[in-house]
């Protein structure tokens, strides 16, 4: 036997008796690596004559073949002994009990506005967002505001410069602004967000949140905003009738303005909604001023609209029996247990809005 083959049968029984995959690693250096056996081998044929040079280098490449095929499926071995020792060693008791964890609940503010946005949405209303901080152009002036209003005051609103510039907004009207400012009519948007005002009681917190509603177009008058808004009253508060009134009012952005009641009546302790005798404001509403549709670029010649502005902490409060605003901010778990909803109680018109 020639050395070359008693180098060859070496390699391979070292291949066999490897114990790990790092001693078997070690070895396929040896053999297979830079400066291993297999390298070592050609390196010798460069001075031979050439067909001696054909012969040796049949000899080696079939030994490379040989030696791999053993390496590979020794590795495989290894590796799979070393994979059922550790499984081995991590053990799992099946006969434990499974851990116990919490399901998480829909806060009633986010299912609200869920639910509002689901009714809007199927009358061709789309949503729109705004930042949280405004200016106060886009606030009090662009709307009608005058520079006298007591909303300006700073018991009123949360300032964030001393110019009174820069405010956090009152409520999500600045949404109407923007919108209109970036594009062309129609405009058929609602806008729910976050709103600030410095005030805090049993029905008010500085932080609150509102839905704002705008629908611009050629020949939009009062009929179509009581249309709108009997629609969605019965919609959300889902009953077949309901009882309103507007009550006219004034607000800056809006003439003519309103209020609107709801009726109701008392049965079992609890409100409800839809008939009665007594009467609930829930929302403002109105025409769009013609001096906000020049500020905000639209022609009020051409078009004219309807906007309202509901409260949605309140509505959740009607509608879910919540009797005190300061609970939604609180973060207490048992309250939000009780009160909130599965997260897979998505909202639609057709399967209902609610559980």
């Amino acid at each position: 036997m020639s050395d070359f083959e008693k180098l060859k049968n070496s390699f391979k029984q070292k291949i066999l008796e490897a114990k790990n995959s790092k001693e078997i690693e070690s070895i396929n250096s040896e053999v297979f690596g830079k400066k291993g056996f297999i390298n070592s081998e050609f390196s010798k044929i460069g001075s031979l004559s050439q067909d001696d040079k054909k012969k040796i280098a049949s000899q080696i490449n079939k030994a490379k073949q040989e030696l791999t095929e053993v390496f590979n499926k020794a590795s495989i071995n290894l590796q799979d002994q070393e994979l059922n020792e550790s499984i081995k060693k991590q053990k799992i008791d099946i006969t434990l009990p499974e851990s116990d964890f919490e399901i998480g609940k829909i806060h009633p503010v986010s299912q609200v506005i869920d639910e509002i946005s689901s009714i809007f949405s199927e009358i061709g209303f789309s949503v729109e967002e705004g930042p949280d901080v405004e200016s106060d152009y886009n606030n009090f002036t662009a709307l009608n505001t005058p520079e006298n209003h007591p909303a300006k005051d700073m018991h009123d609103t949360f300032y964030l410069d001393e110019n009174m510039k820069t405010l956090l907004r009152t409520h999500t009207s600045p949404v109407q602004v923007r919108t209109m400012l970036k594009g062309k009519p129609p405009f058929k948007i609602i806008a729910p967000g976050r709103t600030y005002r410095s005030d805090s009681d049993q029905t008010h917190t500085p932080m609150f949140h509102q839905l704002e509603g705008l629908h611009i177009d050629k020949n939009i008058n009062m009929g179509h905003l009581k249309g709108c808004l009997n629609y969605f009253i019965r919609e959300f508060f889902e009953v077949e009738k309901i009882k309103m009134r507007f009550r006219p009012s004034h607000f800056p952005f809006t003439e003519p303005s309103a209020e609107v009641d709801i009726g109701y009546k008392i049965e079992n302790n609890k409100i409800k909604i839809g008939d009665g005798d007594k009467w609930l404001e829930i929302l403002g509403c109105g025409m769009v001023h013609p001096n906000v549709l020049k500020n905000c670029k639209v022609d009020p010649k051409k078009y004219q609209g309807f906007a309202f502005g509901i409260g949605i902490d309140r509505l959740a409060m009607l509608k879910y029996g919540i009797n005190d605003l300061r609970s939604f901010f609180e973060c207490d778990y048992r309250w939000l247990n009780h009160y909130g909803f599965d997260p897979l109680d998505v909202p639609t018109n057709y399967r209902g809005l609610s559980k």
